[in-house]
Order: C-alpha cells, then structure tokens, then sequence
C-alpha cells in the first residue's frame, strides 16, 4: 500500500489483505519508507516486505477508540479486531477475526485464554500475565462478548503461581471466568490438550475446537484485544523472549514487530559463544534460524540460542520397538510407525499411522532412545498428506 519515499505514520497500514485468511499489517514506527523488496521471513525465505527507516519520534495514526462496549455491535467488534491485523500470538499467528466466527451451524460455550506457556526458556506470557493482567482479564470479556460463550477461562500451568495469584484476585468478582490451574506437563500449552485439562472434552481426531464450542486464544492476543477495541491501536508490538544459556544478559523485552532479531541480541549483551543453534520460539516446536537479520514477526514468542550439541545427538538408530514414543504421544499416535512410512514415502500407510494429526510437539524425539528423527520425517510429509484431505474433502 506504499512506495519507496512514502513518509508512513506508527499505526498506519501498509500492507492489506489480500484473501479471508489474512490480516494487514501496519508500520510499527514513524518514518520514510527506504524500500519495498524482499526481505528474509522466518518462515519461507526472502518475502516482500516494507523497510522503514524510523523517524526521532513517533506520531500515531490511531483507530477510533470502542468506549461503550455494551451497545457495540458484535459485528464492529470482530471488523475491529480484523482492522487491527490481530493474529494469535502463541506462535501460529492464525488471524484472530476469523478464529473467533465458528462456522455456520456451531457456537461457542467457552473461552480460554492459553497462559500455559509450556515450553522451555519461554517467558514472555508469564511476564505479560503479571505486568498487563488487568487488559488480559478485559480482552477475555471482549471476546466473551463477541463469541456469546456463558464462561471463560485462563488456564495457568502450576509453576507459575504468582501469575496465578494476581489473575485469581483480578477476576475473584467475574462470575464468568475463572483461573484453571493446570499440571505442568508439555505440550500443556497446545491447544488440544489445554481444552482436554481444562473443560474434560476431547477435539475429535482431524477435528477443531469449535467442534467441542470451545475458543482458544492466547494471553497476549487477548491484550492485543483489548488495545485494538480501546486504544484503536493495530499489532505492531509484542512481548519476547531473548534467552538461552550463551546469551549474556537474558530478558523479556517489548519489541516493535519487524526488528532484526540481531537489535534484541544487542539488547542482552550479545553471546558469551559463539552461537551453533538460532531458535524462534521455543527449543521443541521452534523454527531454527540461519540468520540474524530475520524480523519478529507477530507470532515470534522466543529468540533462543543454543550451544554446539553433542556429536552424537545426530547419529540415529534403529527402532527398538520400546514404545517410548508411543507412551509420550499427546495426541495418541504411533509416532515409530508414521515416521517409518513417511522416510519410504509411504504416504497412504504414514496417514493410517495419523501422521496428519502431529501437532509437531517433538516429545517423541526427544524420548527416543534410539535418537530417531522422528517429528522431522513426519513433518516432512504432512503437507503433502493434508493437501491429499483437503482434496478428498473437496471431492465429497
């Protein structure tokens, strides 16, 4: 939506949408625009994107603030939240005014809000829960109001207490919501399994949660809710975490989304080593990096770097049917078996074995003691198995 001299306000939107399943993406800063070309992604390799060069300061070009929410139509509130750009910010980044519209002929009774936050290192939504715990419990009213759900939760895992402590006395006279204190146990944080330990239900196999009228959203989109409706402010910051036991000066911090990731680096000091493993997100279900002038995006929860591993954590095995795997699931697979199919591009025989419901938690490689790159083979061949459903869907 602009080009190279354009001079763009903080706020200001400058990229739009261009399918259902999108969002816009506003410029975190004041500033000129220096170029619209590619830039490396997290994701996919060099994407288009809009490089701004900051101005001294900033001058906002706000939406309107929402300030009567009881007489605001339901249907504002979901064009607000689309207009904001919000996504979920646990990681998957799926746009969050599409999430919340369950399709036609399904409703939602329940609300959770994910504080579970399972993963190692990560800290970011702990640190959010505590400082902005007040917005969090009023973008979870939000949203109950927008879904019509009768109640709402934030499901904590035990080992955050004090975050615990502050959202327990925050909603003690909320008769909708309530604090659900979970086990710690990973992948905790899923989504799947966080409706499992919070309401008892279980999403089908190959289903979604709105098939159990639940919603699940993050803490920090639940924050962005409530700027977004009050403020009038897009998602153009977030909270990270920048850690890892190479990193000097390890920290939670406030970021503009589209910083380098190297300008957070420089923020904790720098490295004590040299780095052998760059991680966005977390150790078990984050992307690794090959450098750092990759941008946060909105679903960036984690900057991890790692020291060399051991040589031999590399060297696989072969299966020795102990079942590890089997027994870690959380999702009730056959991970040795959908693995072994999909490195023979077995794909038919690597589906029957669910490799198309792996939520890619890694638990199964991690266990194995045989050091098989189990959620990796199975990784590889999930797009092409999901692609065949979607067909199979079409066709029916």
């Amino acid at each position: 939506m602009v080009e190279k001299g354009a001079v763009v306000k903080a706020g200001q939107m400058v990229g739009e949408p261009s399918g259902f399943v999108s969002a816009p993406v506003h410029s975190p800063v004041s500033g000129t625009v220096k170029a619209v070309a590619d830039r490396p992604h997290c994701l996919s390799g060099d994407q288009p994107a809009v490089v701004i060069e900051p101005a001294e300061t900033d001058e906002w070009e706000l939406m309107e603030p929402i300030t009567d929410l009881d007489r605001t139509p339901v249907e504002k509130l979901v064009e607000r939240i689309r207009d904001a750009g919000l996504v979920g910010m646990g990681g998957a980044a799926f746009p969050t005014h599409v999430k919340v519209v369950p399709p036609k002929g399904h409703a939602f009774d329940t609300v959770i809000l994910n504080g579970a936050e399972c993963e190692p290192f990560l800290t970011c939504d702990h640190q959010l829960m505590l400082a902005k715990g007040e917005e969090i419990v009023k973008g979870l009213k939000i949203l109950l109001k927008i879904t019509g759900a009768q109640r709402g939760f934030i499901g904590i895992e035990a080992n955050k207490p004090d975050a615990i402590k502050h959202l327990e006395e925050l909603t003690r006279h909320a008769a909708q919501i309530n604090v659900a204190v979970c086990r710690v146990k990973y992948p905790q944080g899923a989504e799947k399994q966080l409706i499992k330990a919070v309401t008892g239900r279980e999403v089908p196999v190959g289903g979604l949660p709105f098939q159990v009228k639940v919603l699940v959203q993050n803490v920090g989109t639940a924050y962005a809710v409530w700027d977004a409706v009050a403020n009038g402010r897009p998602l153009v910051e977030r909270a990270v975490t920048v850690t890892g036991p190479i990193v000097k000066e390890p920290k939670n911090l406030w970021v503009k989304v589209g910083t380098p990731v190297g300008e957070l680096l420089e923020r904790c000091g720098g490295l004590t080593d040299d780095a052998a493993r760059f991680i966005l997100g977390g150790p078990m279900m984050g992307l690794a990096q090959h450098r750092f002038d990759v941008p946060v995006t909105k679903g960036t929860s984690g900057v991890l770097f790692l020291p060399p591993p051991r040589p031999e954590d590399f060297i696989a095995g072969p299966c020795i049917r102990c079942a590890r795997c089997v027994d870690t699931c959380p999702m009730k697979l056959v991970p040795c078996e959908a693995a072994t199919f999909s490195e023979a591009g077995k794909l038919d025989k690597a589906e029957a074995n669910g490799a198309g419901d792996c939520i890619e938690c890694g638990s199964c490689a991690y266990v194995c003691p045989a050091r098989r790159h189990l959620v990796q083979s199975i990784k590889v061949s999930k797009p092409a198995i999901l692609k065949r459903r979607a067909e199979r869907a079409r066709g029916a």
